[in-house]
């Protein structure tokens, strides 16, 4: 195993930062309750959490300014301490959005999660101390460096965050579903009530919003909630574990902090029965560990996909 991976396995497991995350969680928690400002901070209306976007302003001019106090002159010391300057205020945004996002990880990702925020503290720190020196005539250089080396840390363990442990990432982006119509349980079975079925292995949930079964993931699409446990709420569902609430018939997000729809399936009702099926075909779902298809494999997955889309156009154009 590699130094930096002993590394992160360590902070993983280090149980003594559960204590401290426990009582920055309580400030957070209260300085954040408002349920629309977390639906804000998540990044709902972007599709995607905003964190990982607002940071790009902060980072790119703080570590610009450093990048010009290292290679440039005296002359260009006045536009390095304005971009020090613009990017110690837009990360109080960027901030925010990452302390919302914590909120909802535990164990591991609590805790890398608190290391990675330490780190930008005290990145933003140095780089403060570092525009109040420049603002009284000094380089500043010193500080500078120490910032960027700080949110160097930070990013690092960021990166981590999202592509090992998963944080921000569509829990359900690697669940296939069938792509041909499967029994699951008779249409009588099904009632207004939330109720859990497995095809596969892949845990969906199903109902009827005005008359029709609906079927949509089960998982909630942020942290990966069982949303047969949650509340409905007219023809939405509410996430039992963080809030979440999602429309049943189209699995769109009503309310974060979820930012990705619930995948959705196709269902129909036939002898009594009722089957479902999954319409979209995307690589990572129909191959996820396997080697690149062959073009002739490309050629068929999108042909199948195409004849999938035309056929539920037809079916759609039928009840038009």
């Amino acid at each position: 195993m590699r130094g930096s991976e002993r590394l992160l396995d360590r902070l993983e497991r280090e149980q003594r930062l559960d204590a401290p995350a426990e009582a920055v969680s309580g400030f957070w928690s209260a300085a954040l309750r408002s349920e629309r400002l977390r639906d804000v901070l998540s990044g709902r209306q972007l599709g995607h959490p905003l964190h990982p976007a607002a940071i790009l302003v902060p980072a790119g001019t703080l570590l610009s300014a450093t990048m010009l106090d290292t290679t440039g002159g005296a002359a260009l010391r006045p536009a390095a301490r304005r971009l020090v300057g613009l990017g110690l205020l837009s990360a109080g945004p960027a901030a925010l959005a990452g302390w919302s996002d914590w909120l909802d990880t535990e164990g591991a990702e609590r805790r890398v999660g608190l290391v990675h925020a330490a780190s930008n503290v005290v990145g933003l720190a140095s780089y403060a101390i570092s525009w109040r020196q420049r603002r009284r005539g000094a380089r500043g250089l010193a500080a500078s460096l120490a910032g960027a080396a700080a949110l160097g840390l930070g990013g690092w363990l960021g990166g981590h965050l999202a592509y090992a442990l998963g944080v921000g990432v569509d829990t359900t982006a690697f669940q296939r579903g069938p792509a041909e119509w499967t029994d699951v349980l008779a249409a009588s079975e099904v009632t207004t009530e939330l109720r859990q079925v497995e095809i596969d292995g892949v845990p969906v949930l199903l109902t009827r919003v005005d008359g029709q079964v609906v079927a949509i993931s089960d998982r909630c699409t942020h942290r990966g909630g069982p949303l047969h446990e949650g509340e409905r709420t007219g023809g939405c569902v509410r996430c039992p574990w963080h809030g979440s609430q999602f429309e049943l018939a189209s699995g769109e997000v009503v309310q974060g902090p979820a930012t990705r729809p619930q995948p959705v399936y196709e269902v129909r009702e036939t002898g009594g029965r009722v089957e479902l099926r999954r319409s979209e075909v995307r690589t990572l779902r129909a191959n996820p560990v396997g080697p690149s298809p062959s073009p002739e494999a490309r050629l068929r997955i999108s042909t199948e996909g195409q004849a999938v889309t035309s056929a539920a156009m037809h079916r759609t154009s039928q009840h038009i």
